[in-house]
């Protein structure tokens, strides 16, 4: 576990709380953790429906959706959004699941859009439907995107996928550019023995066109992934080689930040890399993010085991205040670190796509 201290004097100076003390939404309208961690970054899912089959992420077969009535409507989720933002939240990013299979989605971006104090929405997608849909998104007011593209090669790509799409991915990586999305990250999840032979493409990539490759560790998420450690390309082995393949270093752009990826660019100047080294180098300590699934529940951490049920309260007419102190009490209870790799480590029982990628 990450070294946190924890933080005895509650969420304003002088009082004193626990994890189990109720929280008055009147009392302080921020949203911080009970380390000293400052929530300012919402991840919302729109479905768990997803057209691709990822290794990583759920198994081949056998997986049942949520019935539509079970997802947050639009308005559910703008008006959670609008609490989050009065407790200081200022960036959203919008998952599945495939968040393009949702309906009309640019127009959720542009309610979300209008919210005061919301200054950045970002999507996380496959890819698969973008180039019918990049300038809607751009239009309603998306400033970023990052598709997965877990391969240059198509076959390697079919492969970690299961599905033939991968021309259909770069159309629309090449309409949100043509859109003016900037900026655009490609999220590479890196499996030993699959794809991390392309380490060096990607980087000659990263410095011939506008895009920021972000490589991430392969983490254990449900049941049916096939994770073991053995399997996990740390981050130092990576930038290691993209360094013999440009022939000079990387520096540091942005390290421990807010973002979950640690910030680097060729000497040069020329290609920018993220890497998101949960296994390896755990940021817990800087984690300033929490997340709603598509069906309502907060969830404090990608590897929570428990979740509050938002929905229900929208659903059964509580008030702001209500919701924003469950949020708070959420948010208050967050643990101070994931255990992968360590004694005690238990795997959420949602996959990834069911939590909110």
């Amino acid at each position: 576990m990450v070294g946190l201290k924890g933080n005895q004097s509650g969420i304003d100076g002088g009082v004193e709380m626990t994890s189990s003390t109720p929280i008055s939404a009147s009392m302080q309208r921020i949203l911080k953790d009970s380390f000293g961690r400052v929530i300012n970054n919402l991840r919302i899912s729109v479905t768990d429906r997803c057209n691709f089959r990822c290794r990583y992420c759920m198994p081949e077969q056998g997986m049942t959706w949520l019935a539509k009535k079970e997802l947050l409507t639009y308005e559910e989720i703008t008006r959670l959004t609008r609490i989050f933002s009065s407790l200081g939240v200022k960036k959203l990013r919008l998952t599945g699941g495939e968040p393009l299979m949702r309906k009309d989605l640019h127009t959720l971006v542009g309610e979300l859009a209008s919210i005061g104090g919301i200054e950045d929405i970002a999507l996380t997608t496959n890819g698969y439907f973008l180039a019918e849909q990049a300038v809607h998104l751009s239009r309603a007011g998306l400033r970023r995107i990052n598709v997965s593209l877990d391969s240059l090669d198509a076959a390697v790509f079919n492969e970690v996928t299961r599905r033939d799409y991968y021309d259909r991915v770069w159309k629309g990586i090449e309409a949100a550019e043509s859109a003016g999305v900037r900026p655009i990250k490609l999220n590479v999840v890196l499996l030993r023995g699959v794809n991390d032979r392309e380490i060096a493409a990607f980087a000659r990539l990263a410095r011939t066109k506008p895009y920021i490759i972000r490589f991430i560790e392969f983490m254990p998420i449900g049941s049916d992934d096939g994770w073991s450690a053995d399997q996990v390309v740390p981050t130092k082995e990576v930038i290691a080689a993209i360094e013999h393949e440009i022939g000079m270093r990387l520096v540091p752009v942005e390290m421990h930040g807010a973002q979950p990826a640690d910030r680097y660019a060729a000497e040069d100047g020329l290609g920018e890399f993220g890497f998101i080294s949960s296994v390896s180098e755990p940021f817990c300590d800087h984690c300033n993010r929490v997340r709603i699934t598509s069906d309502g529940k907060l969830r404090a951490c990608l590897f929570s085991l428990e979740e509050t049920d938002l929905k229900a309260l929208l659903r059964n007419g509580a008030g702001e205040d209500a919701i924003a102190e469950a949020i708070q009490k959420t948010v208050w209870g967050k643990q101070e670190g994931h255990l992968i790799n360590q004694p005690g480590f238990i795997r959420p029982e949602r996959t990834m796509s069911q939590i909110g990628g």
